[in-house]
Order: structure tokens, then C-alpha cells, then sequence
């Protein structure tokens, strides 16, 4: 059944991304930083640049090129390809075929989550691209149900931990369990930033809401997420602003109503976490949408 869900997946995203260099590009519903991104391109693309999640993906035709922990790696089609949080890298084509792919983007709170309960921790996989038919057939279902108009959260959790699953027998190590107290500072935390995403917020107003100083809720931050609260509030702006762009929100409105000093201001951080800018950013979206 999974690998008749993955063929329909890989022919479905063959069809729609014939001819012209595109993203598309799906949020799942109520898991804030959970993405689903489907891209095809020619050549060098992506600066070095870094997320906050976990990004696992498939490569599906081409040769995925990237420098990632001081080493040029290549993806080819069929590998499964892992980034850890927070960790640089760049992207492109290797050579002069387009590169096709698609990527989960999963916060490491909704990872975690998913092999705690069997005392395990984060995965640490060491070999960022691997060659795994099952846990390739895991990643495709998981694309299918973020599609979905129908989506069903439950049964996207459960895939879900399959997919944790299918990281941890490729983790050369486990990264320990965060202890429940600081999960709930940061989880405390993560509401007030993600309810107030159009101003600047202060460290006081964090020490207000979880009751701990900033430095013990950085290390939380650190723990939980693999972040800090002010990248992690970085973040969750940039996922907003992109999501305004994709129902055509001008450039300069989209930083305003993030919280951005101005465009400029917005156009720096966007580059930095995605390695181009806003505008050839809208530009792909814009084609996928065509």
C-alpha cells in the first residue's frame, strides 16, 4: 500500500512540474514550522542558509548537490536526504539536468514527541544522504496526506512516527530527551511568540510568561528546539510572511505585517533562511500557481 501511495505522489509532482523552474509549497494545519515543499530547478540556487526544523526529503529526478558539515554531498534520485536543525548548507543541481525534489520540514517538537514516549530521543543521523525503500514509502505518505484536501491530523501523526521511526534505525546517536520542565517553558514561550508575530518582543515579557530568566530559557530553547527564542521567533515570522506572499501580498506589506523594520530589513533574514530572496521566491510560487 505505501509504495502505491509513493508512485502516485512521484507521478502526481512529475506531472505538475514539467517544463519551468518552480516551488510549491504546503503548511500543514495547526503544527506551526510542519511543511511541505515540492521544487524543481536548474543549477546553483540555494545561498548557504540554515532552517529550525529538521528537513527530510526525497530526491526524485536529477542530482541534488549541496555542501553540508565542510563536505560536498549528492543526493540522486531515489535517496532519502536529512538536514538537522540549525545546521548551514547550500542547494542546487549537479549537473545540467533539473533537479526535482521535495522535502518534509518538521520542527524538532513534533519529531520529539513521536520517540519520547518509547524512551528515545532526537535522531542524530550521521549520513545525511541514505538509501531506505521503506522509509521512502513513510516520507511519500506523509507528502500525500499534507496534500490532501481532506487531510486527517490523526492519521498524519501517525505517519508521523513512522517516519521518527524510520530516523532513529539511522541515527548513529540519540540526542537526550528534553526533561518535562523546560518543555513547558518553551512550549509557553513558543505561544506568546507565535501570538505576536507583527511587533518586536523583549526578553522581559518571556520571563514574565514562563517564569524563569531569559539565560535558563535559552538553554531550554536550546534543549527542546535546537534553537534560540530569538531565531525561533525569527522563524515563525519568515513562515508567516511567506505564507502572505503565497496569496499575493506585496513584498513591503508582508514585512510590515511581520513585524520586519522594512523590506530591506525583511529581504536579509528571508535570504539568510532560505538561501534566495523573497522575490525569486514569490516568483517560483507564482509560476506553481500558473
Amino acid at each position: 500500500m505505501e509504495a502505491a501511495i509513493g508512485q502516485q505522489v512521484t507521478e502526481g509532482l512529475e506531472r505538475s512540474c514539467k517544463g519551468e523552474e518552480r516551488v510549491r509549497s504546503i503548511h500543514a494545519a495547526g503544527r506551526p514550522g510542519f511543511e511541505f515543499m515540492e521544487a524543481r530547478f536548474f543549477g546553483d540556487v540555494f545561498e548557504p542558509h540554515r532552517h529550525d526544523t529538521y528537513a527530510i526529503g526525497l530526491t526524485l529526478g536529477g542530482v541534488q548537490r549541496f555542501r553540508y558539515r565542510g563536505e560536498e554531498r549528492q543526493s540522486l534520485p531515489g535517496d532519502i536526504l536529512v538536514l538537522h536543525p540549525d545546521e548551514e548548507h547550500d542547494g542546487g543541481a549537479g549537473n545540467e539536468a533539473a533537479l526535482h525534489y521535495c522535502m518534509l520540514y518538521v520542527p524538532p517538537d513534533l519529531l520529539a514527541p513521536a520517540l519520547t514516549g518509547r524512551g528515545r530521543a532526537l535522531p542524530f543521523v550521521r549520513d545525511p544522504v541514505f538509501h531506505d525503500p521503506a522509509l521512502r514509502g513513510k516520507i511519500r505518505a506523509c507528502f500525500s496526506e499534507i496534500e490532501s484536501p481532506d487531510a486527517d491530523g490523526l492519521l498524519l501523526d501517525d505517519l508521523l512516527v513512522d517516519v521518527a521511526e524510520g530516523l532513529a534505525l539511522h541515527a548513529g546517536g540519540l540526542l537526550p530527551p528534553p526533561r518535562s520542565q523546560p518543555l513547558r517553558h518553551v512550549r509557553a514561550a513558543c505561544a506568546f511568540m507565535e501570538a505576536h508575530l507583527a511587533r518586536n518582543i523583549h526578553s522581559t515579557e518571556l520571563e514574565a510568561i514562563t517564569g524563569i530568566d531569559r539565560f535558563a530559557l535559552s538553554r531550554a530553547f536550546r534543549a527542546v528546539l535546537h534553537t534560540s527564542p530569538h531565531r525561533y521567533f525569527l522563524m515563525r515570522r519568515l513562515d508567516r510572511a511567506r505564507l502572505l506572499l503565497r496569496d499575493g501580498t506585496p513584498l513591503a506589506e508582508a514585512a510590515a505585517e511581520t513585524g520586519f523594520a522594512d523590506q530591506a530589513h525583511f529581504s536579509r533574514h528571508f535570504k539568510k533562511a532560505y538561501g534566495l530572496t523573497p522575490g525569486r521566491w514569490n516568483a517560483l510560487l507564482s509560476r506553481s500557481r500558473q
